[in-house]
């Protein structure tokens, strides 16, 4: 306070006298005049500094309310809306503005999210390539997969209880040629067929309800548990009487009864349940003698117009169509290709169809299946085989179409399988259909304890047996209904394939030999295959196929990304900047602003309210002073929950002890003009108040 006092007093003296000397030119005022400021004892740079930093509003996360940051960001950003609402006079206009912006900014919203969407689509390319093309593995089957001769002693009780179910259901025995299965029937005659004990045909009629007549025994029985029927949804034949059997679990407690709107159909299933258990213990290198050796299948054989033998097929031993041959196949040292389409470049052979060896109750139908596939790839035959017919020529013309499509997160294919968790338990490349029979054999070894007989054998399993497990055909039919209605989780597992390769077939039938033809034909191939086979063939007996390419152009269809991380930015910039004529750095701004600094007040403030109530947790406790009366003594000091204004403080009383600031005299040594400009800051510098 001394020093400040004396600070006054040499200002005012020199005030007089510079007053008082009539030499000395009038000046404006000096800053000396104004109140004392921490800017004056500053540098010129940092003077400046100070006054522009004074001048700015608070700003960013210094502050105080939402509203201040919300008003700084309006009046300081680049996005037009957001600064028109804030300098905008008139109600009106503000809400005009305040729509437009809401407006704009749902649309930014609405378009980034639509291109988001789309760059998770692909766009499909098809190019088409004239080249020299690999020649596709061929398999070729029998339809009927094993000699009636070598296994009618393992199928002797099977037939005779089938004989005698045809015979209670329509009234009369199987007719066949085949007359010497007539002995090993009246050796069992008079004897109660085991199977029927084990799955009962039973016959249902509609007038009575919940009971059933026995094949066997003409009894009729009560009838327990689910009815499920096996007929078509498409086409529901209406009957009197439907034909069915029954499963029942170990425990007999709970049983399915299975119906067919059709004897036929009930007895071919019936008898293929008992036909699997029965072939399931007998062992691989026996089925293989049993069924046709490729010298008795192929009777000639061409490919691009050279000759070739059962040499160059590889033996495929499939469990429901016995021996199959691949031509083509991937254990071959080369890969065979051919540079010319038609069907003299191609795969030419007859088959020995054999139908006198067909077994009678398991195959209604007489020929060959063929299926086109990779090298690496399992024969699927009984899901996709084309029949072959007797005695007529099948022409098969291929187109190959190569598919290459995107995975994760275009789609949920898959490149080799390694990232799907079924065991592949097939010896081939993975694809989906491997993927679903893997699944379900899988489940069926762990829920029924055994394999199903016509698919490959997991690691460590056995094939179904009465033996082994007696009721594992209810578990299988319960597993397939549940496998169908995807219950059991392998659809939604397994994943398509994101490279495949497809052959489009076109087929054609003529008859074969013709008649003129067939007299020297047919003499000559029974000579050609006189060590084979010891008659003389007829042409039902026989069957040609032709496979080969119509023409040698390979499409190849390709997907790629519709959109790239490049084209995706360039069109977010191009609707911020189309919308909000806004920028990346705008995002960024905003990003700041409304995210970092609107956090930062609200704990700023949270930090304060608790830092508060800590506070006044700690101090103790003061005593409650008496209340004096207000308004009473003063009346000026009228007390109201209202903050003070200006016209209210010109009533209130001066403070006690309280000095009331003058204005100092003016100096007029400012209107002196000094040389350096250094000079002059030392007449406006101040003496240091502390």
């Amino acid at each position: 306070m001394l020093a400040r006092e004396r600070a006054d007093e040499q200002r005012t003296r020199i005030a007089h006298s510079r007053a008082l000397d009539p030499l000395e030119p009038r000046a404006r005022p000096s800053s000396e005049s104004r109140p004392h400021s921490p800017i004056l004892a500053m540098a010129p740079g940092e003077k400046i500094k100070a006054k522009i930093k004074k001048n700015l509003p608070v700003t960013g996360p210094q502050a105080p309310t939402i509203k201040e940051l919300m008003r700084w960001y309006c009046l300081n950003t680049n996005t037009h809306g957001c600064r028109r609402i804030v300098v905008s006079r008139g109600r009106l206009r503000r809400l005009l503005w305040i729509g437009f912006t809401l407006t704009a900014v749902a649309l930014i919203l609405w378009q980034c999210a639509l291109l988001v969407f789309s760059f998770y689509t692909v766009s499909v390319s098809i190019k088409v390539h004239f080249r020299k093309l690999d020649f596709p593995a061929v398999t070729i089957c029998n339809i009927n997969p094993y000699k009636y001769s070598a296994v009618r002693n393992l199928l002797a009780d099977l037939e005779q209880a089938t004989r005698e179910a045809l015979k209670s259901l329509y009234g009369f025995p199987e007719s066949r040629k085949r007359r010497e299965a007539e002995s090993w029937s009246s050796v069992l005659e008079g004897m109660q067929p085991r199977f029927s004990h084990r799955i009962p045909l039973l016959i249902f009629d509609q007038y009575e309800k919940g009971k059933a007549r026995d094949f066997f025994t003409g009894r009729k029985r009560k009838v327990d548990g689910r009815i499920i029927h096996k007929a078509s949804n498409v086409m529901h034949i209406e009957s009197k009487q439907v034909v069915g059997f029954q499963l029942c679990s170990n425990d007999t407690s709970d049983c399915a009864t299975y119906t067919f709107s059709s004897g036929i159909n009930a007895i071919q299933e019936w008898y293929k349940l008992h036909y699997m258990n029965i072939m399931a213990q007998v062992p691989l290198e026996k089925k293989i003698n049993m069924s046709y050796s490729a010298e008795e299948l192929l009777v000639t054989c061409f490919f691009d117009g050279v000759s070739c033998d059962a040499r160059n097929f590889t033996l495929f031993h499939h469990p429901m169509h016995g021996n199959c041959y691949t031509f083509n196949n991937r254990e071959n040292e080369t890969i065979l290709s051919t540079s010319m389409g038609g069907s003299e470049y191609g795969l030419q052979v007859i088959l020995y169809i054999n139908e006198e060896e067909y077994n009678p109750f398991l195959v209604s139908s007489t020929g060959a299946k063929v299926i086109i596939h990779r090298q690496d790839e399992y024969p699927f035959v009984e899901d996709v085989g084309t029949e072959i017919e007797t005695a007529m020529v099948t022409s098969i013309g291929m187109h190959l179409t190569e598919s290459f499509k995107l995975s994760e997160p275009y789609s949920q294919c898959t490149e080799d399988g390694s990232d799907v968790p079924i065991r592949n338990i097939y010896n081939a490349a993975y694809s989906l259909q491997i993927c679903l029979h893997s699944c379900f054999q899988t489940k069926m070894v762990e829920k029924c304890g055994c394999a199903q007989y016509s698919q490959p054998l997991p690691p460590a399993a056995n094939y179904c047996n009465y033996q082994q497990h007696p009721n594992w055909m209810y578990c299988y039919y319960q597993l397939h209904r549940a496998f169908v209605q995807e219950e059991l989780g392998c659809q939604s597992v397994c994943k398509e394939a994101c490279s495949f390769k497809e052959w489009t077939l076109t087929t054609s039938l003529a008859q074969w030999p013709s008649v003129v033809s067939e007299k020297w034909l047919l003499p000559v191939l029974t000579w050609d295959q006189g060590r084979q086979i010891n008659k003389k063939l007829n042409k039902t007996d026989l069957a040609k196929l032709l496979i080969f390419y119509k023409d040698l152009n390979q499409r190849s269809i390709m997907e790629s990304p519709a959109n790239s991380i490049e084209m995706l930015l360039s069109n977010f910039g191009g609707q911020l900047g189309l919308w909000m004529s806004c920028s990346v750095v705008c995002v960024i701004e905003i990003i700041e602003v409304f995210f970092i600094d609107f956090f930062s007040i609200i704990a700023r403030r949270q930090w304060q309210k608790a830092k508060e109530w800590w506070a006044r947790k700690q101090a103790p406790p003061c005593p409650e002073a008496p209340r004096s009366p207000q308004g009473q003594d003063n009346p000026a000091l009228d007390i109201d929950n209202d903050l003070p204004t200006f016209n209210s403080a010109l009533h209130l009383p001066p403070a006690l002890g309280t000095q009331v600031p003058g204005t100092p005299p003016p100096k007029y040594n400012t209107l002196r003009l000094e040389r350096a400009f250094s000079n002059q800051l030392t007449d406006t510098q101040i003496l240091d108040e502390l």
